[in-house]
């Protein structure tokens, strides 16, 4: 059965002609002429001419009479996928870059109360005694994560729960004094990340990034934990941090990328 013949009745046509005019535009050829784009889409003249000058209409094409290029409202068209993503679909990708790069394991968590869930994960190597999957929870307060969404929180938010909290060693490394921690999580804010040492767990060192909303407001926290034996604290950060911040920059980038059509 051929590709036309197993259409259904309610295929529109007119707009698979339309969304093939907008694919002929890419990196290699970001400006073409009114033959161009009919050579490359299959379509007439007149038929390329109709659907150019009607996404130039819309805002969606511009052209200075010979050539058109694409204008950036035609992100609105990818941001409306990309908003109906969730926030662990969006990062995923971006996470499994950073793992092959650094060769270290990245996860993903919100804060739930005082915990932090883990919402994504990419593993590389097992380095916990404990296995993490989609939905483990740990105490935030000893997390590399935990801690830059605690440095997120409103100051009363987080007033309240440095009064509550059952800050409890989990190993010798812990830090169980809540004026400590708060220095500890006042620095995180100021310089945009947490480095963790071997407090939730001996020989296991953890970084994390903080991933803002369209507000500004922190609303996850991604990471990579490496042993210790990779190096230093200042080796871990030396190494993983750049590409860390990056990663979280491109997962910001995406979740607003709407925001970038003006």
């Amino acid at each position: 059965m051929s590709e036309e013949a197993a259409r259904t009745p309610e295929f529109v046509q007119s707009l698979e002609r339309g969304l093939a005019v907008i694919r002929a535009f890419d990196a290699e050829h970001p400006q073409l002429t009114l033959s161009e784009v009919a050579r490359t889409t299959g379509l007439t003249r007149a038929a390329a001419r109709r659907f150019l000058l009607t996404l130039v209409e819309l805002g969606y094409m511009r052209t200075d009479g010979r050539l058109f290029s694409l204008r950036p409202r035609i992100l609105e068209l990818g941001y409306a996928y990309l908003s109906s993503l969730s926030l662990p679909e969006v990062a995923m990708p971006h996470m499994e870059s950073l793992v092959a790069q650094v060769h270290e394991s990245c996860s993903m968590s919100v804060l739930d109360g005082d915990e932090v869930v883990y919402v994504a994960r990419v593993p590389t190597k097992r380095i916990m005694t404990v296995g993490i999957s989609v939905g483990t929870r740990f105490p935030a307060y000893a997390t590399s994560m935990g801690r830059v969404l605690l440095a997120g929180q409103p100051a009363a938010w987080l007033d309240d729960y440095l009064a509550k909290a059952d800050l409890r060693p989990l190993t010798r490394r812990t830090i169980t004094d809540p004026v400590k921690l708060r220095a500890v999580l006042t620095k995180i804010a100021a310089q945009g990340y947490a480095l963790v040492d071997q407090e939730l767990e001996e020989g296991l060192r953890s970084l994390a990034a903080p991933i803002h909303g369209e507000n500004g407001q922190v609303i996850a926290a991604v990471n990579v934990s490496a042993h210790a034996s990779r190096g230093s604290s200042e080796v871990i950060r030396r190494e993983l941090l750049p590409p860390l911040l990056e990663t979280a920059k491109r997962i910001e980038e995406d979740l607003r990328g709407g925001q970038r059509t003006t």
